[in-house]
């Protein structure tokens, strides 16, 4: 089905459509049309018009207004101030087009006919290495995007830039090669733990293995100068690609796998296998990378290392900060592997947008990797690459969030607290609305983990945000309970509406709280598509909060169920709670948020 209209594209293009009637001289002119607290929409365009063509704004707008095609979609339409347009549609208008997004399964949000490839770089952990507090955006507002864009009509293709690489592999890798059992399972060995086995408790005993052997190679790399030269020894075996240390390597790569996924598991997130390719998937392209940018004259070499230069980049004593592809003792840099990525995504993957989804203090690097693929050719008009940028996690103190003891918070123990404040305000409620502890169990995780990704969501990437779990899952407020609430609550009004079914009429008319809620519901597949264009999933909670909160005005100001209102105006109710159910629960999925038909 086609993507239905909203009524505030019809409005702006029939006042467009008058605006160029009125002063045909002018050409195509936009009617900056905008929601208003004083009808339903506002047109503000008039006034830069009637500047440019030296007339007089106020004669301009009702010569507009006299020439408009009102028909059945406007209701009022009048001259405000110096020549702003207040526009009213009719309740007819309102309840037809809601009629044409509910017969679509999409709900009316367009697709890009002309989308093409996306890559979205996001979740990089790193093997061996415990996920913390740190890893939580990148992977929440990566899953998001990913949702939402392809849901948009963009061909997405995900990529975990695991930390797979580097020398503290020669450490680890030689010490397994002298304690050959210490990454072994209890029920058999590494080789039986697969790393599709997402289980809590197999990821938790693959850290726990990772973690020990970690700390006692540390120890004796520390203390044994002969363990540290057999080491060092290791790390160039590892890069020469001697199979006996690839794979021993790769178990490592392995065990830590079955940790990530018991991880993104418990999130709640989709992670396959394909869709990992860490540094050592580029190991490959990295000498060619570094010929490439050589001899087209975009690095060069400076005290042995091969650099990119950039003029506005400067360090504190003034001097240009370089990007470093490789250093002087021959060893690659996260440009080299960074820049490697760029050619495969583009060339092989035929991307043309690539997304990071990284720290935002890392953005000084990617504004010279970027600007570095560019003038390589790697990225063009046709080709960009964005950095969504994303702030700190921080505790109630304001500061970066740690452990009473300064420790980085482990991610497990945040999603598993999260869990557990959830359950018990779900047990609060279960008794009145009848769940069984199943129930109570499921729509615990539910929302615990919708908590703490709505808490991330709602708040602009770029800013930073204060980790408060008690406000995470209060049922008040701008919070992801607030949403699952209002949507099981919406369930359970159409479960009690008996023999009465929801559908729309638009002879009715409208209450005013029936009107805000249908004309929020209007403007979901424009909002989706500019949240997908800015990537922006930040405007997606703020939406379906919007709407949570218009619901519960109309449905305490429009009664449903009791009083029980006339057949038709139950059934439009209905047909109001319906949309706005599968509206709250599309937008919710968009973001990677349950929502329990029970609550």
């Amino acid at each position: 089905m086609a993507s239905v209209p909203s009524l505030a594209s019809i409005v702006n293009q029939r006042v467009a459509d008058a605006l160029v009637s009125a002063l045909p001289e002018a050409g195509a002119a936009d009617p900056l049309l905008r929601r208003s607290d004083r009808a339903d929409f506002q047109a503000n365009g008039i006034l830069a018009l009637a500047k440019k063509a030296k007339a007089n704004p106020r004669e301009l707008a009702t010569t507009v207004v006299d020439g408009l095609d009102k028909g059945d979609v406007l209701a009022e339409v009048e001259v405000s101030g110096p020549g702003f347009l207040n526009i009213t549609v009719s309740d007819k208008a309102i309840v037809e087009t809601l009629a044409a997004r509910a017969a679509d399964a999409r709900l009316g949000v367009p697709v890009n006919e002309n989308a093409g490839t996306t890559v979205i770089d996001y979740a990089q952990p790193n093997v061996a290495k415990e996920m913390h507090v740190g890893h939580l955006r990148s992977a929440v507002i990566g899953a998001a995007m990913v949702e939402i864009l392809q849901f948009t009509g963009e061909n997405v293709i995900r990529r975990h830039h695991i930390g797979d690489w580097g020398t503290q592999f020669g450490m680890l890798i030689q010490y397994l090669m002298e304690h050959p059992h210490e990454l072994d399972h209890k029920d058999g060995g590494a080789a039986d733990a697969t790393v599709s086995d997402a289980s809590d408790e197999a990821g938790e005993e693959a850290m726990s293995n990772l973690n020990r052997l970690y700390k006692a190679s540390r120890a004796l790399f520390d203390a044994d100068e002969e363990f540290k030269t057999r080491a060092r020894a290791r790390v160039v075996d590892l890069q020469a690609g001697d199979s006996e240390t690839l794979a021993l390597w790769q178990r490592f790569v392995d065990e830590s796998k079955i940790y990530f996924y018991s991880v993104f598991n418990k999130l709640d997130m989709d992670i396959q296998d394909e869709d990992i390719v860490g540094e050592s998937g580029y190991n490959d392209m990295l000498v060619e990378t570094c010929r490439l940018l050589e001899e087209s004259g975009v690095a060069v070499r400076s005290n042995g290392a091969l650099c990119v230069f950039f003029d506005e980049y400067k360090g504190v004593d003034g001097q240009p900060t370089p990007l470093i592809v490789q250093k002087s003792d021959g060893g690659f840099g996260y440009a080299a592997t960074d820049l490697s990525a760029i050619r495969d995504r583009v060339g092989n993957l035929k991307a043309h947008s690539l997304i990071y989804v990284v720290d935002a203090r890392q953005s000084l690097h990617f504004k010279m990797v970027f600007e570095t693929a560019r003038r390589a050719g790697w990225l063009n008009e046709d080709t960009k690459a964005v950095q969504l940028a994303f702030g700190t996690v921080l505790g109630a103190d304001g500061k970066p969030f740690k452990t009473r003891e300064g420790e980085t918070v482990r991610l497990v123990d945040l999603l598993d607290e999260a869990v557990d404040r959830a359950t018990a305000v779900v047990r609060e409620k279960a008794e009145k609305v009848g769940l069984t502890e199943q129930e109570i169990v499921e729509n615990g995780q539910y929302v615990g983990i919708g908590a703490v990704k709505y808490a991330d969501l709602s708040t602009s990437a770029a800013r930073d945000y204060k980790f408060d779990l008690d406000q995470m899952v209060s049922l008040n407020g701008d919070t992801s309970v607030y949403l699952q609430y209002a949507y099981a609550r919406i369930r359970s009004i159409l479960r009690k509406a008996g023999d009465r079914t929801p559908a729309a009429h638009p002879e009715l008319e409208l209450a005013p709280a029936e009107r805000a809620l249908g004309l929020h519901l209007d403007g979901f597949g424009a909002l989706i598509a500019e949240a997908a264009e800015e990537y922006a999933p930040h405007k997606v909670a703020a939406y379906l909060y919007q709407l949570s909160s218009l619901f519960t005005t109309f449905y305490d100001q429009c009664p449903v169920i009791k009083p029980e209102p006339a057949l038709v105006v139950a059934e439009n109710r209905l047909f109001l709670c319906e949309l706005t159910a599968r509206t709250l629960h599309q937008g919710m999925a968009l973001l990677g948020i349950r929502t329990p038909e029970r609550l």
